[in-house]
């Protein structure tokens, strides 16, 4: 029987937890295994209503607040470190609290990783359920980070990770800045599984165009040696292409991406592995629900 911990970050969209616990402890009650969920509150500005349900089939439920918030992959990162030194476990699986990771599939990643030799599941995104805008601004999110660092990252926060990646994990420091990108530099052999992303539990997605690029580009800055060598090979020859018919408008394209170089320069200043090591510091109290 392997030992289970979900692990799901949130700031003050405590409804929507709430209903994902609840909905974690129904579709758990076949299994066999012990799960467990841990909650890293990110500092949230609202009020946590009472919550007081009947979780029979989950080990403990945790609640861990933070006195500041960190940001959502700071707080992944800060969940994997206190799991992995405070308690017992086979397999993490980080998920979101809204919902969009549908607590129907963790048994597909328990049977997956309890067949395959250590290795870590993530759940490739084959079907999502946002708007058209949406589903357009995740696309130009693939393609921007496929053709700065030529990695295809198709998962999210929805994996089951073995001690011995979490491990790995807690020693990169990208992984302070980036939960998706230091996974896919990490490991070279993450078995994929398909997942379906669901309907917000409640209210509109908090995910902007702007919070989306700036998600891109924390994933790129993983990768920023391979950046500067792509970006290299494109100013020579695109300064060879432009050259007999150079124009303010022609070098736009090399304005923009030095800015986009600029910023990924900035994101990479992210990667503090001080604060890393010492992110639980920032562990105001432990609240146990179950």
């Amino acid at each position: 029987m392997s030992k289970i911990i979900i692990l799901i970050p949130i700031y003050n969209d405590w409804q929507s937890v709430f209903k994902l616990i609840k909905d974690i402890n129904l579709q758990v009650s076949t299994l066999s295994d012990e799960f467990s969920v841990i909650i890293i509150n990110d500092a949230s500005i609202e009020n946590r209503p009472e919550f007081s349900p009947d979780l029979n089939n989950l080990k403990f439920v945790q609640i861990i607040n933070m006195k500041e918030n960190r940001g959502h992959a700071r707080c992944i990162a800060s969940g994997l470190k206190y799991i992995y030194e405070k308690k017992e476990f086979d397999y993490v699986i980080p998920m979101d609290g809204d919902g969009e990771d549908r607590p129907e599939e963790i048994k597909n990643f328990i049977q997956l990783a309890e067949q395959s030799n250590d290795q870590s599941i993530v759940g490739e995104r084959v079907k999502r359920s946002e708007s058209l805008f949406f589903k357009f601004c995740y696309q130009f999110h693939k393609f921007l980070t496929l053709s700065f660092t030529g990695q295809s990252i198709k998962f999210g926060n929805f994996t089951c990770l073995s001690k011995a990646t979490i491990e790995k994990m807690l020693k990169e420091k990208s992984t302070w800045n980036s939960f998706s990108g230091s996974l896919k530099k990490i490991e070279k052999d993450l078995l994929p599984i398909p997942s379906i992303r669901g309907a917000r539990y409640f209210g509109p997605s908090k995910m902007s165009f702007f919070n989306l690029l700036k998600h891109s580009l924390s994933i790129i800055s993983v990768f920023r040696k391979t950046v500067l060598i792509r970006s290299a090979f494109f100013i020579v020859f695109y300064i060879l292409l432009i050259k007999s018919n150079a124009s303010i408008i022609t070098s736009i394209p090399l304005v923009l991406l030095l800015i986009m170089i600029y910023s990924i320069s900035n994101l990479a200043l992210r990667e503090n592995m001080e604060e890393f090591n010492n992110s639980l510091k920032n562990i105001h109290k432990i609240d146990k629900i179950k």
